[in-house]
């Protein structure tokens, strides 16, 4: 596929983050950008806004004409996550068309240009935004592909006048072993995706050969305690290459140190909460230094971040009330946003909002789940989330309740919960998972502000 010849494209499953960003892409370079998705949602109405055509009915009849027969100018992308028997995606299959995953896609774009690629089972959203963030702000320059929203382009994808890519590398569907990245970066390897990949050695075999795809030259910044090297290491704070120093809280923001061999940045401001943050930030600061940017102006630009979407994301932030945002959906992302909150708030009362995400998650990770739950003051569980999945028997949010070792514990539904805001005024209250509890964010900030 010659991305350069692509006059007209067809997304199916347009509305997700991932391929959302691709439709801006190719709608930014002039191509007609066409797109399906089984529900309407504030991504889609946004993309329509923007000069996208979207569809939410399956009705071949509303194929665009320009998907009549195939041609070097017509390129159609789709998500595994639409359904296998969806009558679009089969008439184009019945048509000739080739269909292309958004993987394949960024492996094609990548294969051209500098690629910064960011990896990990958590951390690659914050660390990648935060990565581009810095080559924007710093004039250095870049376009990207995040999985998330940035808050300070409020946007997924960014454009930039150089040959340089920032892409979110996604280790789900081994998504990530297209890419051709100059440099790669592994933020995280915990045990996930058990559905795909049946077992953690598959998993770190998988991330294995993404480093091995990094091209002659390139450079592999790894994660220090990971199964796998790379050619630097880092973290937070200890033994590696790349690490940080003298971390503290400071009037409600995260301070510390860089240091790497005879670098040393001293006392570097973190716009954005969280220890798990400063650890991103420090991959970040690697990757800025490798590109030879100006130390003073990656200072900055980490001060003004202001992080992504869904991502440590303050909703009510006043003397009565901390409500705050995160995807976190695995233990490992739960305890590093619990640490941080507890960090921040120790003397406050901490509400956890949970709601869990597919049930082979769920079953996989229970007792790690059950154990970082139990760090809240009090849990409001949610139903689990099926996203693709079909329920499995036992497998279910009071089977999880049962096993965390909490005296206020309860599952709720989204009236429970609204109605518990009402009545209890949490002075700190968190909602986190990677469904759609996002939909009760703006009616607990209501409830709130009130």
């Amino acid at each position: 596929m010659n991305i350069d010849k692509v006059k007209q494209v067809y997304l199916l499953g347009v509305g997700g983050i991932g391929m959302s960003g691709l439709a801006r892409y190719f709608h930014q370079l002039g191509c007609a950008v066409f797109g399906y998705d089984k529900t309407e949602t504030e991504l889609t109405e946004t993309l329509v806004r923007e000069g996208i055509s979207v569809i939410y009915e399956d009705n071949i009849s509303l194929i665009p004409e320009a998907f009549l027969k195939p041609s070097n100018e017509a390129l159609v992308i789709f998500t595994p996550a639409v359904p296998k028997d969806l009558k679009i995606k089969n008439e184009l299959l019945v048509r000739g068309f080739e269909l292309f995953k958004r993987s394949q896609v960024l492996g094609f774009i990548s294969a051209s240009r500098f690629t910064i690629g960011v990896a990990g089972t958590h951390g690659k959203t914050t660390t990648s935004t935060m990565i581009a963030h810095i080559l924007k702000d710093t004039g250095y320059d870049c376009s990207a592909f995040l999985g998330g929203i940035s808050s300070n382009y409020n946007t997924n994808v960014l454009f930039g006048d150089n040959n340089v890519v920032v892409v979110e590398a996604d280790e789900y569907d081994r998504s990530f072993l297209t890419l051709h990245p100059n440099i790669a970066v592994v933020t995280s390897a915990d045990a996930d995706h058990l559905d795909i990949y049946g077992d953690a050695s598959s998993l770190i075999d998988s991330f294995k050969m993404y480093l091995d795809r990094v091209v002659d030259g390139g450079t592999r910044i790894v994660k220090s305690g990971l199964p796998f090297a790379g050619d630097i290491s880092y973290t937070r704070e200890g033994e590696a290459d790349a690490h940080g120093a003298n971390v503290q809280v400071i009037d409600g923001e995260f301070h510390f140190d860089y240091i790497k061999e005879d670098i040393v940045i001293p006392n570097i401001r973190l716009g954005i909460p969280g220890l798990h943050n400063v650890e991103n930030a420090v991959a970040a600061i690697t990757v800025a230094l490798l590109l030879g940017i100006d130390q003073d102006k990656i200072v900055t630009a980490l001060g003004n971040f202001k992080g992504a979407k869904r991502r440590f994301e303050y909703v009510v932030r006043t003397a009565d009330h901390v409500y705050i945002d995160d995807y976190a959906h695995h233990p490992e992302e739960l305890r590093a946003f619990l640490s941080s909150m507890r960090k921040l708030y120790p003397t406050k009362k901490l509400t956890v909002v949970f709601q869990p995400h597919l049930f082979t998650r769920t079953r996989d990770f229970s007792d790690g789940f059950a154990e970082v739950l139990g760090m809240a003051d009090e849990l409001l569980l949610m139903d689990i989330y099926p996203a693709r999945e079909l329920p499995i028997e036992g497998v279910t949010s009071l089977w999880l309740l049962d096993k965390v070792n909490l005296d206020k514990k309860r599952i709720v539904s989204p009236t429970d919960i609204l109605q518990f805001v009402a009545d209890e005024n949490p002075e700190l209250i968190v909602t986190v998972g990677a469904g759609d509890i996002d939909r009760l964010v703006k009616p607990i900030k209501a409830i709130l502000e009130k």
